[in-house]
């Protein structure tokens, strides 16, 4: 695995730790848990063959991932019951399309 894989991966787990920790310091835990549940959305990577491939830009190859369920998810960030689990949804999306940027120089949508 290279080293540009495994800092994306690193990044899904600090990326949503750090706001946790800028965003409430008494209950951070809470919010940074609902954040590492949304990595659930990877569940849509058993679609795909092979399971894991770190050159492939999953924005165009998973489901859950495509660019037109993120509006789902920004209004999953919008609305207060559910805003922690729309904003985990939106970094992982936004960390994924930046390692297709990476990989690819652009972002294919």
């Amino acid at each position: 695995m290279s080293l540009a894989a495994i800092l994306h991966l690193v990044l899904h787990i600090v990326v949503p730790l750090l706001l946790a920790l800028m965003v409430d310091r008494k209950r951070w835990w809470r919010l940074w848990l609902v954040m590492m549940l949304t990595m659930a959305v990877d569940l849509d990577h058993l679609l795909a063959v092979p399971l894991y491939d770190p050159d492939r830009c999953s924005i165009v190859a998973h489901p859950l991932h495509r660019w037109f369920v993120w509006p789902l998810y920004g209004l999953l960030a919008l609305l207060p019951p559910t805003r922690w689990w729309g904003v985990g949804l939106l970094i992982h999306m936004a960390l994924d399309a930046s390692d297709c940027v990476r990989q690819q120089g652009y972002l294919p949508l």
